[in-house]
């Protein structure tokens, strides 16, 4: 019955559509309009004789100029060069682009209406020469531009370009904004010659025209080679490729200054230097148990101009890339080989500036030390430079991973240290320097806040977050069953609950005392399940994004699919950017998988992330120590 009434709907359209065009043929070739259709192709025709060929028509004139600049955009075998010059000898310019424009409008929004009714078969009417590829258009991340662009082009009937316009799904006032304002260059440009013509002078209407003529012969000439230059641009997309320079010493200042007073009102943070002036160039190395320790080692180094090592991650938006490029800053596809990133390092020791990086590459799960890449005390020992620490103790109690913001009554210590001379890292053995590096960056805040008795943190909501974390119940060993409310994480399952006091120790010490055993515990159990069934693995539906092609924002989705995490590595299975793959990264290849806590997993592969969404945000900590723990017992 549906299919019946959209035949009809259809059928009725065309009948109506083909009536429309029938009455307007009838209207243009009866009557007076007909001598003026006859003055486009009669030859020594005055702006005398159609100034008053259309004068004696009225308002009719207008009608008349208006309809044949809508059915030269319907019908492409109409030219529209003619229709639009002879409204510029009539009415000038100003008033005959106006009245061409109009005539564009309505037959823009013609198609635009017979696309909604046939879809693509409508295609089927406008065909083209040019070798454009519409394929490309479609997905490009600068399509606005593409439409503006694609109606200077030769070879392109500006039907098709509506066509393809209404096909991208726009909603209709961008798309006549779009379609409509790409065709105003040219209707002004021939009305103007009109215009000129008859008003001013034939001797520059011709040299204008001879210049028009020129072009357009030498974009047919090398149709081909044009053609191929805006297919390359339809798929350039926003690079976070960096070029390393020295940082605005200014910028990092005020920057610092800035965050400093609006963070301090919540945590007390108490800066100690152990060294006066750095030896440049030199290595500086920051734990990072938090995502504010980038303010404590900007305060520390604010003199130094240091050259931080950034996540690719927030390189993705141009806007924040923008600002990090001026503060010296380049982006790390964190875990994974990047030749981009060790070119930076080397720039920044060739420029003799400080380079700063937080090796541990990812924010602290639980408050303490989680380890280092072997290729980084590899670059150390290579690099034979000074060495420096920042060890920031009480950083990720401040603001914890799963935490939405400060907590007020923090404290926070943080120092800077000398680790190694030029020569101690020329003479130390790699084992050596591992050692050194880890004693000096090991942090435990839960065991340093053991120290500090007098610090409390004054927040109703403690706990919210929480549950991102420790994703399996003590009680009924349910996996992601907890959820918190204010200072309370209870299990949704059984209903076992504890509350967190004002120094992030449970008011119930039974069966744990922090947060902390808590994950141990549950990481414990994981590696039993690991040990006992050969095939364990961990699976769920995912969402894939990428990241933005145009860099006005920092993720896009790209599919959906599924993930499994097994002693194998990681596979992909589903879509990515409209087709359908299969992705494996083995886990020989794996140092850790990333994640955002409740909101992601993600993986690197060169300039490229891997961003997957799961069903269960709650377990994304769980893939997390998978990856971890499957390295450990099998790679």
């Amino acid at each position: 019955m549906a299919k019946k009434l959209r035949r009809k709907r259809k059928i009725f359209t065309a009948l109506g559509f083909l009536a429309l065009l029938v009455g307007l043929a009838f209207f243009l070739f009866s009557g007076d309009n007909r001598a003026i259709l006859s003055e486009l192709v009669r030859d020594n025709v005055t702006k005398e004789e159609i100034q008053e060929s259309l004068g004696d028509l009225g308002f009719k004139g207008y009608f008349t100029i208006g309809i044949l600049s809508m059915l030269q955009v319907i019908l492409t075998f109409i030219p529209a060069e003619p229709i639009q010059m002879m409204a510029g000898v009539a009415f000038g310019l100003w008033k005959g682009a106006a009245i061409c424009i109009v005539g564009v409008m309505v037959g823009n929004t013609i198609i635009y209406l017979l696309y909604k009714i046939y879809g693509d078969k409508l295609s089927e009417f406008f065909t083209t020469n040019a070798e454009f590829d519409f394929s490309i258009a479609r997905t490009s991340s600068k399509i606005a531009l593409i439409i503006l662009l694609m109606y200077v082009l030769p070879a392109i009937p500006y039907g098709l370009i509506c066509i393809f316009a209404a096909s991208l799904n726009i909603k209709y006032p961008k798309y006549l904004f779009l379609t409509t304002l790409g065709a105003v260059p040219s209707a002004f440009l021939d009305v103007g010659l009109g215009h000129i013509a008859m008003s001013a002078s034939w001797i520059v209407a011709i040299c204008v025209f001879l210049v028009i003529v020129t072009l357009l012969i030498v974009m047919f000439r090398y149709k081909k080679a044009l053609f191929k230059k805006v297919n390359e641009f339809m798929t350039k997309t926003y690079s976070t490729k960096t070029t390393v320079k020295k940082g605005s010493g200014l910028l990092i200042r005020l920057v610092s200054f800035g965050l400093r007073f609006s963070f301090d009102t919540k945590v007390k943070s108490k800066l100690k230097k152990e060294v006066k002036k750095l030896e440049k160039p030199c290595i500086v190395l920051c734990t990072h148990g938090s995502a504010y320790d980038f303010l404590y080692a900007g305060r520390l180094l604010m003199k130094e101009k240091p050259q931080f090592v950034v996540a690719r991650l927030y390189f993705y938006n141009k806007r924040s890339a923008r600002w990090l490029r001026r503060a010296g800053c380049f982006p790390k596809s964190m875990f994974s080989a990047d030749i981009g990133n060790a070119k930076n390092c080397m720039r920044v020791v060739s420029m003799k500036r400080t380079l700063a990086m937080m090796p541990e590459a990812r924010l602290s799960t639980i408050g303490r030390f989680e380890g280092i890449q072997d290729s980084t005390y590899k670059f150390i020992k290579r690099m034979n430079l000074p060495v420096y620490t920042i060890r920031a103790d009480g950083a990720y109690l401040a603001k914890p991973k799963w935490g939405d913001k400060p907590r007020k009554g923090a404290l926070v210590e943080a120092k800077l240290s000398p680790l190694f001379t030029a020569e101690e890292t020329k003479s130390l053995s790699l084992d050596e320097v591992k050692a050194r590096v880890d004693e000096a960056l090991a942090y435990d805040d839960l065991a340093w806040l053991e120290k500090h008795p007098q610090v409390r943190y004054k927040n109703k909501t403690l706990a919210e977050g929480l549950e991102n974390i420790l994703c399996r119940c003590p009680h009924c060993n349910a996996q992601f069953s907890m959820l918190t409310e204010k200072r309370k994480i209870y299990c949704e399952k059984c209903g076992f609950e504890r509350t967190l006091d004002s120094r992030y120790a449970f008011t119930e010490p039974t069966p744990f005392t922090n947060f902390a055993e808590w994950y141990d515990w549950q990481k414990a159990e994981m590696e039993k399940e690991m040990l006992a069934d050969a095939g364990w693995k961990i699976e769920s539906p995912v969402a894939l994004l990428h990241a933005s092609l145009d860099g006005r924002r920092t993720l896009r989705e790209a599919g959906n699919g599924y993930c499994t995490l097994d002693r194998t590595g990681l596979h992909y299975s589903g879509e990515d950017n409209g087709e359908l793959v299969e992705k494996h990264f083995p886990l020989s290849e794996i140092y850790r998988l990333l994640f955002g806590a409740g909101e992601d997993f993600e993986i690197y592969e060169g300039e490229t992330i891997y961003y997957f969404r799961p069903d269960n945000r709650r377990s994304c900590v769980a893939w997390y120590m998978a990856s971890e723990l499957l390295k450990k017992l099998y790679d």
